[in-house]
């Protein structure tokens, strides 16, 4: 009575043999089922490592938003020191006009002043 397994053939062989064996069997039917020249059926899928840290995916989107939040903040910075300029320069056009027609004010006062002055002179001469 023999005994028959499965691997009879691979018994001396070691372990890392035994896949070369198999990935060997692999390519030659591969081979026979795509001859040279056609399309294989499935075309081989390239897998791509995996390269991120499953905890710096969240990280760099929260340093992408941090970044995106501190030019938004410092756009509006800008335009508020910018606003603050050109109202302090109308500002002083603003004072510069008040303190001129001030001194207009002051000459029409007095240009007033002496015409009521003439027309009472005038005005008791002809009493």
């Amino acid at each position: 009575m023999t005994h028959c397994s499965p691997d009879a053939g691979s018994q001396g062989l070691p372990e890392g043999r035994k896949l070369y064996v198999v990935d060997s069997i692999n390519d030659l039917h591969k081979l026979s089922l795509c001859p040279a020249g056609s399309q294989p059926l499935f075309p081989p899928q390239e897998e791509l490592p995996d390269t991120r840290d499953p905890g710096h995916g969240g990280r760099g989107l929260f340093f992408m938003g941090l970044i995106t939040v501190l030019i938004v903040s410092l756009a509006l910075v800008s335009f508020v020191i910018f606003l603050t300029v050109q109202t302090g320069n109308k500002m002083d056009d603003v004072s510069r006009r008040l303190t001129a027609e001030g001194k207009d004010i002051d000459e029409l006062k007095k240009i007033n002043s002496m015409i009521v002055k003439l027309l009472n002179q005038l005005d008791a001469e002809q009493n």
